[in-house]
């Protein structure tokens, strides 16, 4: 199972979708108005969805998570 860390998790969060291939899209569609450590954020956070398998982000749950607790 890929590891995400608390900030690529929000993000994906943020632009869920029903699979993996719609919420690549809705990322890969938000970057053009992301500045420069949130499109890194995308960008890496891009490349561990595209290795993924489909099942596996299907069986994967996603949490908001508050990095100040």
């Amino acid at each position: 199972m890929m590891h995400f860390t608390g900030e690529e998790e929000n993000l994906i969060c943020m632009y869920h979708n029903a699979d993996r291939r719609r919420t690549i899209g809705k990322i890969t569609a938000a970057m053009p108005g992301m500045d420069g450590d949130m499109w890194t954020l995308a960008q890496q956070t891009l490349s561990k969805l595209k290795r993924m398998t489909d099942s596996d982000y299907d069986s994967q749950k996603f949490y908001f998570t508050d990095e100040n607790e």
